[in-house]
């Protein structure tokens, strides 16, 4: 799951087919493997809005030795 998350990610147009297969194999449904995809492009998403318009991240909600 990860392996899939991670290349949807960073490499999104090398995805094939046996990527979702690779995710069958060890037992996910179909459902599972849209929830995935879903969660991974959403934050992906959410990230890029985030970044195109300059937001940063609040004090309060950085680790301590980041301040």
């Amino acid at each position: 799951m990860l392996h899939y998350a991670v290349k949807l990610t960073r490499t999104p147009g090398e995805m094939v087919e046996t990527d979702v297969v690779a995710l069958r194999i060890v037992g996910f449904t179909d459902r599972d493997i849209l929830d995935i995809n879903q969660v991974t492009a959403y934050f992906a998403y959410v990230n890029r809005v985030a970044d195109g318009l300059g937001v940063v991240t609040d004090a309060y909600a950085l680790p301590k030795d980041a301040e």
